[in-house]
């Protein structure tokens, strides 16, 4: 299958990978045909895209991270908790226990794929940013953390933190938290207190692991000491507020938002490794781009010579030059082949430029 953008979706497609919708209702099932109104239907929901199944990609497979019935319970479960303290309540020990568990699944998960590369199409699937951010945040810490050797104890307290990173924003006022514009220096400085806010909550109300709370408190440092609430650099900032910090900055990066559209993987992942050494730690960033898939399997791409076609597998150590299915060359279709920008000494030259409908 190959992922299509939203706004090149068209009626007559199939469905390559089952859609839910923001209830966790199914609301396309794979291999159906889209109507109009399906199409329209999409659109509305939030999707950034859909998996469609056709000819020229029916055999290639969407790697998934997690499955959609623990996303989508993460992603309940973080909801709860934040409706429940806008609403002056808190959420019961009973509910904390309940995100541990789903926490201990994905570390769990993550450690039995050891070669996983994340496509981030997958995981971007609505646009309900504060809770699948919160998610998407989660997995790829996780993933990032257990690349960097850290035991599952370690990995669980991690996924916690990350789960949780945004929870301070809860007690942001809603007309700062939801601008459709650049905030004013005096409404960035109430937006600067919600890592505070978010840890001093969870101390006060729960018994979480001591690092949970600190990397809730610093994920918004960075190691050239410009960040905040604190101002710390290097040393000074935890290592899970480090991985947290890189997967936050990458997946709000790559989320659409009301002032501006999302960044595509490859853009996002040229941001992190160029802030690696001043926000970001260089070891952390190391990690992190190479289990990242600048261009996730299933997405369309165009080289540098013209060619364009659908990527099939992508490579840890050379992650921006995947194997890729050729079925176009200057804008004509051609008879289907493949190319390992990886492997083929013959292809040194030729570069990714971009993403493109087919």
């Amino acid at each position: 299958m190959r992922f299509v953008p939203v706004n090149c979706i068209r009626e007559g497609m199939v469905c390559g990978k089952a859609l839910y919708g923001k209830g966790g209702e199914l609301l396309l099932a794979k291999g159906f045909r889209l109507k109009p109104s399906l199409v329209d239907k999409i659109h509305e929901i939030g999707y950034n895209g859909l998996y469609v199944e056709d000819d020229l990609s029916r055999d290639i497979p969407a790697v998934e991270v997690i499955n959609d019935n623990l996303k989508y319970k993460m992603v309940c479960g973080v909801r709860n908790a934040y409706m429940g303290l806008e609403m002056g309540s808190h959420p019961a020990p009973q509910s904390m226990k309940s995100l541990g568990d789903l926490i201990k699944t994905v570390v769990e998960d993550i450690c039995d794929n050891k070669g996983l590369m994340v496509n981030m199409v997958d995981l971007k699937v609505f646009d309900d940013y504060t809770f699948f951010h919160s998610v998407n945040v989660t997995v790829l810490s996780v993933l990032a953390g257990f690349s960097l050797g850290l035991h599952e104890s370690d990995l669980y307290e991690l996924g916690m933190g990350a789960l949780l990173h945004d929870i301070g924003k809860a007690f942001i006022p809603k007309a700062i938290l939801n601008k459709n514009g650049t905030l004013t220096p005096e409404e960035f400085e109430v937006m600067k207190t919600h890592p505070a806010q978010g840890a001093s909550y969870l101390e006060r109300n729960f018994n979480l692991p001591a690092k949970t709370c600190m990397a809730v408190l610093q994920h918004h440092e960075k190691v050239d000491g410009s960040g905040y609430p604190a101002s710390l650099s290097g040393r000074s900032i935890g290592l899970f507020a480090k991985i947290i910090g890189v997967a936050d900055v990458y997946d709000a990066l790559t989320s659409d938002r009301p002032y501006r559209r999302a960044l595509p993987p490859f853009e996002a992942m040229e941001y992190v490794l160029g802030g690696g050494g001043s926000m970001f730690d260089r070891d952390v960033v190391s990690v992190f781009c190479r289990k990242i898939a600048p261009y996730p399997v299933g997405s369309c791409v165009r080289l540098s010579d013209g060619r364009a076609g659908i990527v099939l597998e992508n490579y840890e150590e050379t992650c921006l030059r995947p194997k890729i299915r050729i079925i176009k060359e200057d804008k004509s279709s051609t008879q289907p082949c493949e190319l390992n920008l990886s492997t083929d000494r013959q292809a040194l030259a030729v570069t990714i430029i971009g993403l493109v409908d087919i």
